[in-house]
């Protein structure tokens, strides 16, 4: 089945919401970082881009009903005080819209923007069409100035067709501007091109063909290092210190061949949200990569809002995931002896 329209729907409203993100962290202030109510950060970026991006879909894809799996909704924005941030979104809404000659006479008011923002309350699953967002994706380093995404993907009937992701910090290796834009439809591979929309066409981006371990990048997130992500490169004897990227930008890095191995391990407890890693995952597959769990199986975006999947994500190439694996299990297996034999002392 082709999606040309919803891809052409999609890189339209994420290049929006990118240049809307992009003003905001110009300009960023540590005042104006919020925090939600599970102590996150949050800033008009997230809500602003959400909007754009909501408002974009239903107005390209009408008259299709719009179902949004998102990161934000309007909660905030409707407490006592909030008016004025509220009025600051509506006026980078507008903003960014009118940059785009088909919405220049799109004017929208403030609670045209709390609706669009609280379009994404959709649960996802395995019936239907669901789009998921995540507006900011990296909020932490979106308010330092680093790497961040913006990250949009559909899911069809419990499976993720369809990927587009801003990487608006991320350099371009065909030009010397900085900011791409991927995008990637099952069956019909991955590609990027600057987000500027420069002369340039899109490029097909293709995961690396690394075999030797000992030459292959890891990447993982820029928050604390994680002991069995150490256990694991050393197993796999990789030589090079691993790259610390925020957000989906590590699947951008593995996709167009920056680096050969994502490892994610989080705390016991932690539940991956859908929206962390939908565009990511089909961009880096389309791309040739594989993309599952720690014991091998692919990704289930079919559940809700959250992934269901067992301990770990491991993104790499088809030559070297079977290695990869292996190690992870060995890896495992003497963490899980390490803690039984803490508990008995």
């Amino acid at each position: 089945m082709s999606y040309e329209k919803e891809l052409a729907a999609a890189k339209k409203a994420v290049s929006l919401a990118a240049r809307l993100s992009q003003e905001v962290q110009k300009s960023l202030l540590q005042s104006d970082v919020r925090s939600k109510s599970d102590k996150s950060p949050v800033t008009a970026a997230d809500y602003g881009s959400q909007a754009v991006i909501s408002h974009v879909l239903e107005k390209e894809l009408h008259p299709e009903p719009l179902y949004l799996v998102a990161e934000e909704n309007a909660e905030d924005l409707q407490k006592n005080g909030a008016e004025e941030f509220l009025e600051s979104i509506t006026k980078l809404v507008n903003n960014a819209l009118a940059s785009d000659d088909s919405y220049t006479n799109s004017s929208l008011s403030m609670e045209d923007v709390r609706k669009a923002i609280d379009h994404g309350r959709s649960q996802g699953g395995s019936n239907g069409r669901h789009w998921i967002l995540d507006p900011v994706d990296g909020t932490r380093g979106f308010v330092k100035g680093e790497d961040y995404a913006v990250a949009l993907a559909l899911l069809v009937e419990g499976k993720v067709v369809l990927g587009v992701m801003a990487c608006p910090k991320l350099e371009n290796h065909k030009s010397s501007s900085t900011g791409c834009l991927f995008f990637a439809t099952v069956g019909e591979g991955a590609f990027v091109q600057s987000l500027e929309g420069d002369s340039h066409p899109p490029q097909k981006v293709q995961v690396s063909n690394i075999e030797n371990l000992e030459e292959a990048t890891v990447v993982e997130s820029s928050h604390k290092p994680i002991p069995i992500h150490s256990s694991i490169a050393n197993k796999l004897g990789i030589k090079a210190p691993p790259l610390r990227i925020h957000s989906q930008v590590k699947y951008a890095a593995l996709a167009r061949g920056d680096a050969e191995i994502y490892l994610r391990f989080t705390l016991k407890g932690y539940r991956e949200s859908i929206w962390n890693h939908a565009a990511g995952a089909i961009i880096t597959i389309e791309a040739g990569g594989v993309v599952c769990d720690a014991d091998g199986n692919p990704l289930d975006f079919s559940r809700g809002n959250h992934l269901e999947h067992k301990t770990g994500i491991v993104v790499s190439t088809q030559k070297l995931m079977p290695r990869i694996l292996k190690a992870v299990r060995e890896s495992m297996e003497e963490e899980m002896l390490l803690s039984e034999t803490q508990l008995k002392l």
